[in-house]
This record gives structure tokens, sequence and C-alpha cells, in this order.
């Protein structure tokens, strides 16, 4: 007979908080100063995860659109607003609708969690340096949860980065807001007086700042550095003196509650501060550019773009409809299943989506591809056939059309080849010259219409007249039909916008809208379209420099008298 200890404590509660705490747990998650590619792989992990995700501010919303990021279809996402706030609408487009008081943000992470699902939480910067989540964090371990903080990047380091100030071989003190609002209320707390002081301070707390800073020891000559929207296309840095750092306020144009940065020492006057102002002196800083697109956008555009230091605006100009007639593309797609065809072609990557859609219809997945060969071209094609795990078998190299798919499509070989058929899912509007070129090379071609593009609805009304009126610096064409869409829907972009093409085809048709071409992409894809702008941007910059002029946005020409340049 085997002894056994005796039971003492809470042994069988400690059992079920174990059980409950694998599946239930509540993590706070570090964004970083504010620019989605600085997720950490692993905010992007929990992100992804997530069944209850509470938005630290309104501006997270931009970080759902990053790269990697895909929530899940089921997420319910909430937005946290400060202490006292009235209500907030709670929404994010194709997930949820959810309200809620501010004051329940702590409560629904609980609940989340006492439900088994993911619960996350989004704080700006880093959540133990930046963001006040003790209570929080506290409140769910006091419920039998377990807690798991993912650290992001502070502003408080990443800022001064992005103004150009090393911080490296130098004492540094760094001040967040909530000490900020202690330490200058408190004569009982001075700064350092030497050495290199980061403050994260509202505006209207600047004079104050100043203050305490020389009542510290802090000479009133000595360099500063205050910088606005730190971290995001929208940062403006600016190099002043202590005393002087009230008088530089206004001229930001900031609100009194808005948190600005400022580096305070010595290391801020040298030369090296402009050597090292990699970021707002890139090609595209500052520059607003507006991205009319189609079903096939993809986040590659704007993300690529934003590495140049552009914001973008997306515009939808078509909307995807089924076909008026669906008889001939269900058939088609029961031929798919059933081995009528050697080849699918792909000419968009909204033709993908059409054929996914409908067998997802009648519940298949890409298994559905077994013994096909599959061709494609446009690199949005390619990668709506990836998420659906499919690697296309032909795919022209260099240029994008069907004409180059064409001339690297085999002949069909009756020896060679089992079945003689292509299924070729295409929209309307699309012309069937390839399915004339496919069939001169022996294939039998089903040119099929999968789905009918028509005219997104026009955009908001401040956004036509932004466009009308030129305060977009470029317009980037990703094709003929985004050029006649949004001319259709919202007039011709202004004579001072930048009009960049992906394509000589693309620029004929803005031509032929009356818009003047300042660029068109080497290579017909995003990437080429977006490092072409930049290009552009780059030597336009070198020209009015060398011709002694100031360096100013295509937006900023909009005065009296003759334009800049």
């Amino acid at each position: 007979m085997s002894e056994t200890a005796p039971e003492t404590g809470p042994a069988p509660v400690t059992e079920s908080r174990t059980t409950v705490s694998a599946q239930s747990r509540v993590q706070f998650v570090g964004t970083g100063p504010g620019d989605p590619a600085l997720l950490t792989l692993a905010a992007v992990s929990a992100i992804n995860r997530a069944q209850l995700l509470v938005l630290g501010s309104p501006r997270h919303r931009a970080l759902l659109e990053a790269d990697g990021v895909q929530l899940r279809d089921d997420v319910r996402v909430l937005t946290a607003c400060p202490t006292g706030s009235a209500d907030l609408p709670h929404h994010h487009e194709g997930h949820g609708e959810h309200g809620g008081r501010c004051e329940d943000v702590t409560s629904a992470l609980i609940e989340a969690a006492d439900r088994g699902l993911e619960a996350v939480r989004l704080v700006t910067g880093d959540p133990f340096l930046d963001g006040d989540i003790g209570a929080e964090a506290a409140a769910c371990a006091r419920a039998d949860h377990d807690v798991d903080v993912i650290p992001g990047i502070s502003p408080l380091t990443a800022v001064p980065e992005y103004s150009g100030v090393s911080l490296h071989g130098h004492d540094v003190q760094i001040i967040g807001p909530a000490a900020a609002d202690r330490d200058l209320t408190q004569p009982g707390h001075p700064w350092a007086a030497h050495g290199l002081i980061v403050v994260s301070v509202a505006a209207g707390q600047v004079p104050v700042l100043v203050e305490h800073a020389i009542a510290s020891g802090r000479s009133k000559d000595e360099p500063a550095v205050l910088t606005r929207h730190g971290g995001t296309t929208e940062q403006v840095s600016t190099t002043t003196t202590l005393a002087a750092l009230p008088r530089v306020v206004p001229l930001t144009r900031v609100d009194a509650d808005e948190m600005v940065h400022v580096v305070i020492g010595q290391v801020v006057e040298s030369p090296a501060r402009e050597d090292l102002d990699w970021f707002e002196s890139k090609p595209l800083f500052g520059w607003s550019v507006l991205i009319p697109r189609t079903r096939d956008h993809s986040a590659t555009l704007p993300s690529r773009l934003q590495g140049y230091g552009a914001h973008s605006l997306d515009v939808p100009t078509i909307s995807m409809e089924p076909p008026r007639t669906p008889q001939q593309m269900d058939k088609a797609i029961h031929g798919l299943v059933e081995g009528r065809y050697e080849w699918v072609v792909f000419t968009s990557a909204n033709a993908v989506r059409a054929v996914t859609e409908k067998l997802d219809e009648i519940g298949l997945d890409a298994r559905a591809y077994s013994g096909l060969r599959i061709a494609a071209i446009f690199e949005s094609t390619v990668n709506a056939l990836a998420e659906w795990g499919v690697r296309p078998d032909l795919v022209p190299s260099g240029e994008q059309s069907t004409a180059a798919l064409a001339a690297v499509f085999p002949a069909f070989d009756d020896v060679l080849d089992p079945i003689n058929r292509v299924f070729v899912p295409r929209a309307d509007i699309a012309t069937e010259s390839l399915s004339a070129e496919l069939s001169e090379l022996g294939w039998e071609v089903e040119d099929i219409v999968g789905y009918r593009t028509v005219r997104a609805a026009p955009p908001p009304a401040e956004t036509r007249e932004a466009i009308k009126t030129g305060l977009f610096d470029a317009v980037v064409f990703t094709s003929s039909t985004t050029v006649r869409n949004l001319v259709g829907i919202a007039g011709k972009p202004h004579k001072h916008t930048v009009v960049a093409a992906i394509g000589p085809h693309t620029a004929e048709t803005c031509q032929e809208h009356g818009l003047h071409v300042d660029v068109v992409a080497a290579e017909p894809t995003l990437d080429s379209l977006a490092d072409a702008l930049a290009d552009f941007a780059a030597r336009r910059r070198d020209e009015l420099t060398a011709k002694g002029l100031p360096v100013i946005r295509p937006s900023q020409r909009r005065r009296r008298g003759r334009p800049v340049a």
C-alpha cells in the first residue's frame, strides 16, 4: 500500500489556476512610437492571435494595416480612451463593432480571459516605460489570469534617433510624461545639471519645462531640439536654445495637450546632428501621396512609400460584382474540379479571388488545383495565389502583360498534353486578346467572365477637394482603369501634383485624360513605381538646392505669382 502525503493548503485552487491560465492570458503589447514598421515580430504575432484587441488610442488603427498583420475574422476591437473621457465609438471595418465605456476596458480584458480568449492590450511605446498599465495588469493578475508583457521601442529613445540626435557615449536622463508632470510641479525634483536630458511633455508645459531645467542648473543658452509627431512622416524637428524653446512651440502649431519630445544638451549643437538627420532628409519625407486603388491593392505600395518618408491615402476606384449571368462561371468551376482543364490562367488578383470565392461556396480549398498547371501575371496576382498556398507554374520574367505571357506560353502538344483546354477567368471589361493568342498555340480556350468591375462610389467631399486643389504632392496610378475611374469619380488631379504611372500603357491613359506624366516606373511593379517616384523627388530636391531655391513639396507651390519650380 503506497503512502500519500496529506493534502495541505489550496492545492485544488492552484491546479485550477494552472488549467485556466494555460488558455487564458492577457498580453500587454508595446507598439513603439507609432511607425507600423517598428512593430516587433512578437507584437505582430500577438495581434494576429487576438480575439479581443484593445487599442490604446485611435492612432493604433494604423498599426492594423502594417505588414504581416492579419486580424482574425472573429476579433473584437475596442479603443481605450483617457480617464474621464466621454464614451467613444469602437469599430474596425470588417470586424465586430462594439461600444463600451472607457473604464470598462480592464473588465473587458478579464471577461475575455475568463472565457479562454486571447486578450491583447496595445500600449504606445514600451508598456512598463511609457504606458500607465500597472493598475490594469495587476487587476488581471488578481483575477487569476497570466499577464504577459511584450516590450516595444520607447519613443523616449526612438524619437531622438529619428531627429538625428545620438545618445551614445553621454550621460542621459530620460524623463517620461508622468515624471515630468511630477517634477515640474514639485520643487524637490531637480533634473541633472550636466549631460543630456530627454523629456516627453505636453506642448503647453514647455515654458514650465524651461524654467525647471534652468532652476536645475542648466544654462539657458544650451542647445535643445524640440520634435513633434516624432517617428511619423509628419515629424518636425527644430534646433534652438533652451531659453528659446517656448518661442518654437507656437511656430509648430501644436495643441497644448499634444506630446512633444525635447532633448537638452551640448551634443545637439554639433554639426553631427545635421549629418545624422536621416529621417527628415528622406526623398519623399512629408509628401502626401494619393493611391487610387483597385481590389488588387495590397500593403506593398503604401509600405514602400512610407519607407521613403511619405504618407499615403488610398481611394477605392473599383468595386467587384458577380457576373450578370453566373452560369458559365459555375460550369467552369465544376469543370476545374472534375479535370476538364490542363491550364488555368490568372491575369489579376481579382480573378484569383473570383475563383477562390466560388470554390469556397462549394466547400473546396487549394487542393482543387491539384493536377492543374497555373499561369499568372503581375506580382499582386502571384501574392493572391500564395495566400491560398498555390505557386504558379508559369510567370513571365520582366514585363508583366498578357502579350508577355503569351510569348512564353507553351504550344499544345497532343503527345505530352493529355487535355487541350485552358480556363481564363477574367473581368467583363478585359480584352480577349490573350485567348486568341493561346488559340493560335493550339489550345482550346474557355474565356469566362468571372466578375464585373464597376466604379466605386466617389470619395468624401474633402478628399475630392484636396485632389482638385493640389493638396496631394503626388498621385500614383497602378493601371489604366484607376486613371479612368479616379477622373470619373473625383476629377483630375491638380496641375502641380506629380503624376506617376506604373507603365507606358498607364502613362498613355493619363495623357489621354489631360494629365502630364512626370514618372514612369522602370518595371511594372509596385516597388519599382515607389522607387521611381522617390528618385524623381531626390532629383527635384537636388535641382532646387543647386538653384539656391527652398526645397518645398509640390503641394506647397500653390501660391500667387509664378510657381517656384
